[in-house]
């Protein structure tokens, strides 16, 4: 067994198929399916980061196509009021996960609290990165460092990643 993670997965969300360069919805939800599949196997492990649709869960169904077990970090787009659909897709839902010491969020945390973890994988900001920044130590000892964020964020929006979900084991070695 395998673990992925990705994010902003947007099925059936008509200007972000567009705004990602398809033609409409339809195109882009297929390309994904086909995407994951080719990289997912059933027993495999993928962390979705959030942003399943766009505040609907009429696509849901969608995630029934798509290979491996499921566990969502709930999204911004992801409504409340829609949870209990989504489970009947996935196994779990969260609003954040340690994994291996890495945060999975949707949304990145902020640079104050790298300190807990060895990087951030999240989404949310579609193609953009974050920049480096120094941090202070959180208790502003005498002993006190600044810590380089450098590294650690690793963006995995959907599109960033060709639709295909990135390995645990390769974004190990891109936090480096």
């Amino acid at each position: 067994m395998s673990v992925f993670i990705m994010g902003c997965l947007h099925l059936g969300h008509k200007w972000m198929a567009q705004h990602r360069g398809f033609q409409d919805e339809f195109y882009h939800d297929e390309y994904l399916i086909e995407q994951w599949n080719q990289v997912v196997n059933k027993k495999d492990l993928v962390y979705i980061l959030g942003d399943i649709t766009m505040e609907t869960s009429k696509h849901y169904y969608q995630l029934d196509r798509l290979k491996g077990r499921k566990i969502v970090v709930l999204g911004n787009h992801d409504l409340p009021r829609d949870t209990r659909e989504l489970l009947k897709h996935v196994e779990t839902v969260a609003g954040m996960i340690d994994y291996k010491g890495y945060c999975l969020t949707h949304a990145p945390i902020h640079p104050c609290e790298m300190g807990f973890y060895r990087g951030n994988i999240h989404a949310h900001i579609h193609e953009n990165e974050l920049v480096d920044c120094i941090v202070p130590s959180r208790y502003k000892d005498e002993d006190s460092v600044l810590t380089t964020t450098l590294h650690k964020y690793i963006n995995v929006d959907a599109k960033k990643l060709d639709f295909k979900p990135l390995n645990f084991e390769t974004i190990k070695q891109l936090n480096l």
